[in-house]
């Protein structure tokens, strides 16, 4: 099994920026949804500030990547653009970046609440074994630099059209104030995020008429606390 090195990037990994950015991209098409698509530039600006965790294998070779971005005035952070090599998926790799990631957000800005948008069922796995809980976007950051980082999504017209309320990701919070109650079990609930997602496929994607049952599903998947 290959061996990674998982660690803060600094500059000397700048030279990966394209690649990275490449993936992204490939990414981003593959699943029809999801990252925001950044340029090279500014995957090197993340390296140099020491806000980027990436994941390479003995050889030097890229396999995975995320970064750090801060919001209002550094009261919530968001560990964003999640991405592992295709030669690399399946070993555990996103587990051991997001984990890198978490731990250190939460060392560097120990009283921000962590948050991210999400379209992926393992992503949500990970961030809830971690303390993370599913949330309406009202309770993620207002800064308007954030939501414009969307508009580079296939899916942004959608955000818009729904006032930033709605869209196909599900956001999801951990609130460092909270980390003592119980966790949210993903394994328990996904059930009910997946037939919300179906749902929000069908009223966002396909506009229809109202689904019976919407407004129950979003109210257990947004529940603050689960018995």
């Amino acid at each position: 099994m290959e061996e990674f090195k998982v660690q803060v990037a600094n500059e000397g990994h700048k030279h990966l920026a394209e690649a990275i950015c490449k993936e992204m991209e490939e990414s981003a098409k593959a699943r029809g949804t999801g990252i925001a698509k950044r340029n090279p530039d500014y995957i090197r600006q993340k390296m140099e500030e020491g806000k980027a965790i990436i994941a390479t294998t003995k050889s030097g070779e890229f396999a995975g990547f995320c970064y750090l971005e801060t919001w209002g005035h550094g009261k919530y952070v968001s560990n964003s653009g999640l991405i592992v090599s295709p030669n690399f998926r399946k070993s555990g790799l996103a587990t051991k970046i997001k984990i890198k990631a978490f731990n250190y957000t939460r060392k560097k800005y120990p009283d921000a609440k962590l948050f991210g948008l999400t379209t992926s069922a393992a992503v949500m796995k990970i961030n809830s074994e971690l303390g993370y809980r599913p949330v309406h976007f009202t309770e993620l950051t207002d800064d308007e630099q954030f939501w414009k980082g969307c508009s580079s999504c296939v899916n942004y017209e959608i955000l818009q059209s729904k006032d930033r309320k709605l869209c196909l990701c599900t956001g999801m919070l951990y609130d460092p104030v909270e980390k003592k109650e119980k966790k949210w079990d993903f394994i328990k609930k996904s059930k009910i995020w997946e037939r919300l997602q179906r749902i929000k496929d069908v009223v966002l994607l396909k506009p229809l008429k109202k689904i019976e049952g919407l407004s129950l599903d979003l109210k257990r998947l947004f529940k603050l606390k689960y018995q």
